[in-house]
């Protein structure tokens, strides 16, 4: 071989052993930032957050796909419930997830947070009210007033009804009893002579159990069971207290502001797949624990009797409507919301 032939395909030989390695070579991926990482509490203990929110979060972390982190802690595990909304404020916990009440919300819309009294008949009301009938818009209003907290959402949860160790089968039942309750839903039921208590939500089963609680009004029997008070409890009170609990996601806002976009729409997403799936498993769990499940015996006050709470219960409505102009118009919607699922008849109302 002539040497000029020997240099010219040697050459184009190297080139070609070039462009291969090229080819093959490994891809080096860009080192990605370091993740976001947020600690968000639950007002759930363990065993009811495996429904009410570890799904959810779980699902984010997947999806965020490394660029944000969320760490979940059940109720208590931070900070105290009623010390939420501050830590949040204060940036000690990024986001939480609970009803207004019972982590000391200043708004003056709190107090229709968890269980405002006979306020709602089913959970499809809590999203028909926020999204349709002008809740959302007064809740963003109310919060926006409110520094280093940002308000993102609401959704339902389950019903609240009673449950104790002894039988309620009329009002006077009530008299004498504590009960585990929410902060309004409990002021409203000292009408009628319960002693509402608050404690460490882990603590329930035991201060069932030991007798310094009769009872709770704080859930319905889904939750009673998920958690293990049907064990510590006898008796379940079939009378709604309220239909349907509102709870709310907040999070700090410095630390909102710093979240992409995108990455605040897969939360938002996230936050509605999870308001989803409470919808249908507290509807079913509803029934079938009533049904199916053995360890609470069914008791019901007649209607005409229990009409007395309905009938107090508006007059809780207008005294909350004193409170602001804002609350007023919250009054005024549940009235008027009330008021069309009446004339809409079947199955809106009964």
């Amino acid at each position: 071989m002539k040497r000029r032939e020997f240099i010219k395909k040697a050459g184009l030989g190297g080139a070609a052993v070039a462009a291969g390695a090229a080819v093959n070579a490994p891809f080096v991926h860009a080192q990605p930032k370091t993740a976001i990482r947020w600690r968000l509490q639950t007002y759930a203990g363990a065993a009811l957050a495996e429904y009410v929110i570890k799904p959810q979060i779980e699902a984010f972390n997947k999806a965020a796909n490394g660029e944000m982190v969320i760490e979940l802690y059940s109720a208590d595990q931070l900070v105290q419930a009623g010390e939420l909304f501050r830590s949040v404020q204060n940036g000690t916990i990024d986001a939480c997830q609970s009803d207004e009440d019972s982590i000391s919300s200043p708004a003056d819309v709190a107090i229709f947070g968890a269980y405002f009294p006979l306020a709602t008949r089913y959970s499809l009301d809590v999203p028909a009210l926020f999204e349709h009938w002008g809740l959302n818009e007064i809740w963003k209003e109310a919060y926006d007033e409110i520094g280093g907290v940002t308000w993102l959402n609401a959704g339902s949860w389950d019903p609240c009804n009673i449950a104790t160790t002894t039988p309620i089968n009329s009002l006077a039942d009530l008299k004498g009893k504590k009960l585990y309750a929410f902060p309004s839903g409990g002021r409203f039921m000292t009408r009628f002579g319960i002693v509402p208590v608050m404690l460490p939500y882990e603590d329930v089963q035991m201060a069932l159990s030991t007798g310094d609680l009769d009872g709770v009004c704080w859930c319905a029997i889904t939750e009673m069971y998920t958690v293990g008070w049907a064990d510590a409890l006898k008796y379940y009170l079939t009378n709604n207290v309220c239909g349907a609990w509102i709870g709310s996601y907040f999070v700090n806002t410095d630390k909102w502001n710093q979240v992409p976009e995108h990455l605040q729409l897969l939360f938002r997403l996230t936050c509605d797949s999870s308001h989803y799936f409470r919808q249908h498993w507290y509807w079913w769990g509803e029934a079938h624990y009533r049904v199916n499940e053995k360890k609470l015996q069914l008791t019901t006050i007649p209607d005409a009797e229990w009409k007395t709470v309905e009938d107090e219960a508006q007059k809780f409505w207008d005294e909350t409507a004193a409170i602001s102009p804002r609350c007023a118009r919250v009054v005024q919607i549940l009235k008027d919301y009330t008021s069309q699922m009446e004339k809409a008849g079947r199955p809106y109302r009964y």
